[in-house]
């Protein structure tokens, strides 16, 4: 696992897009399509805007696989994960696919089961994700389930989880966030070539510090990408501030 400190947000976007635009450019000329997962939340809006403006990327060769979404929630609420991407990576690229979780269908496992079917027909080029203030990766609250083999999920948010998406301006009241959504796993997350992990601001130094530096552990979720070959996690000052060796800022 490698790390990268930069001044800020938007600095960090920018090399982080470099690097994930890289991975596609790659993957399309080894073998014509990058198979690509995407993540969402306020930490990605520097990355994303940076992503879509890459130069080289053959977009109609992408297919966009959706990282987590909500139960229960359309897709017209602001919060709505697929309105995110639908927003910010499909209205201003135009991949060639992007298999959204419709969290609001009435039988979430089965749409789990249904998604899970897809992302199961092929490999990841790159994964996009982020850390959450509790060291969730996707929704995978702590303790997460390292072991399932399952590509998604249908899990339950904790209170810190809930209170992020509430302190980030998605939600009005902490009981209007939902309670369960549908999350890719932990090891199908880890099946991906490449990953770039995106986490800025101070309110991330906490979990950083206990994912990147502390023990590999379920409590810690993100903690397990320290044992992916491919991965870099972006961070600015603020996410690097506890970190006791942070590599030398770029």
């Amino acid at each position: 696992m490698q790390t990268r400190v930069f001044a800020d947000k938007t600095a960090l976007g920018e090399a982080a897009a470099a690097d994930a635009a890289a991975a596609l450019r790659e993957a399309i000329a080894r073998r014509g399509r990058a198979n690509v997962v995407a993540a969402t939340g306020a930490s990605q809006f520097e990355f994303l805007d940076a992503l879509v403006e890459a130069p080289g990327i053959d977009w109609p060769r992408t297919v966009f696989f959706h990282l987590d979404e909500y139960v229960a929630l359309p897709a017209t609420h602001p919060a709505s994960f697929r309105r995110y991407l639908k927003a910010r990576i499909v209205d201003r690229v135009h991949p060639g696919a992007f298999h959204f979780i419709e969290g609001d269908r009435p039988d979430p496992p089965a749409e789990a089961r249904r998604v899970g079917g897809l992302i199961r027909m092929v490999e990841i080029d790159a994964a996009f994700v982020g850390i959450g203030e509790n060291g969730h990766l996707a929704f995978n609250d702590p303790p997460a389930d390292f072991e399932t083999e399952e590509p998604y999920l249908v899990v339950r948010l904790d209170e810190a989880c809930r209170r992020q998406q509430l302190g980030e301006g998605w939600f009005a009241r902490l009981e209007d966030v939902p309670e369960r959504a549908i999350s890719m796993s932990i090891r199908q997350i880890m099946k991906a070539r490449r990953i770039v992990c995106v986490v800025p601001d101070a309110r991330k130094a906490k979990a950083v510090r206990e994912c990147l530096a502390g023990e590999v552990s379920p409590g810690r979720p993100a903690s397990i990408l320290q044992r992916h070959p491919a991965v870099t996690v972006y961070l600015d000052r603020q996410s690097a501030a506890l970190l006791e060796r942070p590599q030398g800022e770029s």
